[in-house]
């Protein structure tokens, strides 16, 4: 399968929706400290109902360790500091799919670790800044998902 992989995230309910999302999809989710949030927050586990049971979650200190810890073959980083576009990509089981956090995106210092063909973009109309995270990850993993055949789907 694939994982997805949040940097520095913000807000509680676009986690919760994530986590929601990851389990229906059976990706795995890991979270780059630090988080803008407890991981007990009412609004995170409203967002998630009571889907965080079904699904896989880790958490890292911070890139550098989640680098060292998980070992990827290939991390995809979702940006708009690109021209290459989600559609144009085949995804492969074992991808981790990194999105930045709701205020900043993927710093400098991150996005220079990652190829310049691994950078992909949803695109947007020119005068759109950003998409909101849960719906970025939703359209970027259904995709993905549907590329790999929808393993273990009903």
């Amino acid at each position: 399968m694939l994982d997805v992989v949040l940097f520095q995230p913000q807000i509680p309910p676009n986690t919760g929706n994530i986590i929601r999302l990851c389990a229906n999809s059976g990706f795995r989710l890991h979270l780059i400290e630090p988080l803008g949030f407890d991981l007990e927050d009412k609004k995170l586990r409203r967002a998630g109902l009571d889907y965080h049971e079904f699904s896989s979650l880790q958490r890292h200190a911070n890139f550098d360790a989640f680098m060292a810890t998980e070992k990827p073959k290939r991390v995809l980083a979702i940006t708009t500091k690109t021209n290459n576009f989600y559609g144009d990509v085949n995804f492969k089981a074992g991808d981790y799919l990194l999105f930045g956090s709701e205020t900043a995106g993927l710093p400098e210092e991150v996005r220079v670790q990652i190829p310049d063909q691994d950078k992909i973009r949803i695109p947007m109309l020119k005068e759109s800044r950003s998409m909101n995270l849960s719906n970025a990850a939703a359209v970027i993993v259904y995709d993905a998902w549907r590329q790999l055949g929808f393993p273990n789907a009903v």
